[in-house]
């Protein structure tokens, strides 16, 4: 474990030990395992772009069709 100091507005630093004392926890321990959620969160955003970068590209279209002019799709 390591320490870390952190500034917060009184306003917020004192609805954090409410919330805290009212969750029978600490600020330092809410902080902590919001921290961590983020932290997994993105890894596993990242972990999951990283395997859908590394598919194969797929074609839109076979190769000898075109593709539709903008006014045929927006009927215009």
């Amino acid at each position: 474990m390591k320490n870390v100091t952190i500034t917060l507005e009184e306003e917020v630093a004192r609805w954090a030990r409410v919330w805290a004392a009212e969750h029978d926890t600490s600020v330092s321990r809410i902080l902590g395992e919001t921290l961590k959620e983020k932290m997994q969160k993105e890894g596993n955003y990242a972990r999951a772009q990283a395997s859908y970068l590394s598919r194969p590209a797929k074609p839109l279209k076979p190769r000898k069709e075109s593709y539709p002019k903008r006014d045929e799709l927006y009927e215009r």
